[in-house]
């Protein structure tokens, strides 16, 4: 398809639906042919007076259309697999919103469905495709923040208490897929543990806290909130060298880089023996580089286009959306042990061997 723009779809007008339709508007590496939706009032709405933009009311219908290359879907994660399994066999490539799945079961019968098609899977992960986050994951590759030693992030707001799911698997994906892009070789923890609270009495966890081990030896810690009448997005990652700090609602200044922390001197401890060492406090500069500003899902969908185009797989594929839903999975069974660290099952090994 080099050098023809492709032809896309949005399948769901509702929450998230405005949002692609939008971008694949403006987007000059797409041409938005159809939008499809059980609600076909409400589809109308969002196209507003585009006239070429078609509605669809039958998904079959739209799957049959010749004049379409690839769907985005944005309807609710149960029926995400049956879509996208459903789109692959007519021949288009697919782009997800997240979660990729309700489970991780479905999330590989889908890899391996667009594996078989010949066809692109992405996972719509949007803060993947921020500015920030470009610039951290390029920070750690060339080794500037050092050993990563650990990561606090921090979700919270006074937010809308989901029929369906608990707060981690509400709000922990953005946290995770950001981890997943930012970390060299991606989020693969062997297991998690997670605790919980539903002081309101909803039937689900409102507040949680979900900790997993580093490479390193260090940590990382996720706290997601629903009830608090403040809203942060701040992800601290401490290195062996330098700090980073990205608070995503100050547009002023999202990063902070700062060369500070802690050095050790003397002689580690030998086994049974209590060995004091130096403690020393590295005071040096903080750095607040200045990041473009662009709309993460406008580079979103143009990564999608370029992966189509290129033949090749986008940046954020089926499989960062799998190791994001193993990890969401793994978080449900250690919340229902009280805490208890669950393993995270690795779908690699046995996809790697499938398909080599």
């Amino acid at each position: 398809m080099t050098g023809v723009v492709p032809r896309v779809a949005v399948v769901g007008a509702g929450y998230w639906g405005p949002n692609l339709i939008r971008n694949f508007l403006a987007s000059p590496d797409w041409d938005l042919v159809a939008v499809c939706d059980l609600d076909e009032a409400r589809a109308r709405r969002v196209i507003g007076n585009r006239t070429a933009v078609d509605v669809e009311t039958s998904v079959d219908r739209l799957l049959a259309r010749p004049d379409l290359d690839a769907v985005a879907i944005a309807t609710p994660a149960r029926t995400h697999a049956s879509l996208a399994l459903s789109a692959f066999a007519a021949g288009k490539h697919v782009l997800v919103e997240k979660p990729l799945a309700e489970s991780a079961a479905d999330a590989e019968l889908m890899i391996d469905s667009a594996r078989r098609a010949g066809r692109v899977l992405m996972i719509d992960h949007t803060y993947c495709f921020t500015p920030a986050a470009r610039y951290i994951r390029d920070t750690i590759e060339a080794g500037d923040l050092g050993d990563v030693l650990y990561v606090d992030s921090t979700r919270i707001n006074l937010g809308l208490v989901q029929p369906d799911v608990d707060v981690f698997w509400d709000l922990a994906p953005h946290d995770l897929s950001i981890l997943d892009f930012v970390l060299p070789g991606g989020l693969r923890p062997a297991a998690v543990s997670a605790v919980g609270a539903d002081p309101l009495g909803t039937g689900r966890a409102c507040i949680g806290y979900l900790t997993m081990p580093l490479p390193s030896g260090g940590s990382a810690h996720v706290n997601v909130n629903w009830l608090s009448p403040t809203k942060i997005r701040q992800v601290v990652i401490g290195g062996s060298r330098r700090t980073l700090i990205w608070d995503d609602l100050n547009p002023q200044q999202r990063i902070s880089v700062y060369d500070r922390g802690v050095d050790l001197t003397g002689p580690a401890a030998d086994v049974g023996e209590r060995t004091a060492r130096a403690v020393s406090y590295r005071m040096g500069d903080m750095v607040a580089p200045a990041l473009g500003e662009r709309e993460a899902l406008a580079a979103m969908v143009a990564e999608f286009a370029a992966a189509i185009t290129e033949r090749r797989e986008p940046s954020t594929d089926g499989t960062a959306g799998l190791r994001v839903l193993s990890i969401l999975e793994a978080t449900s069974a250690s919340l229902a042990a009280a805490g208890a660290p669950a393993p995270v099952q690795d779908h690699s090994a046995s996809m790697i061997k499938e398909y080599a």
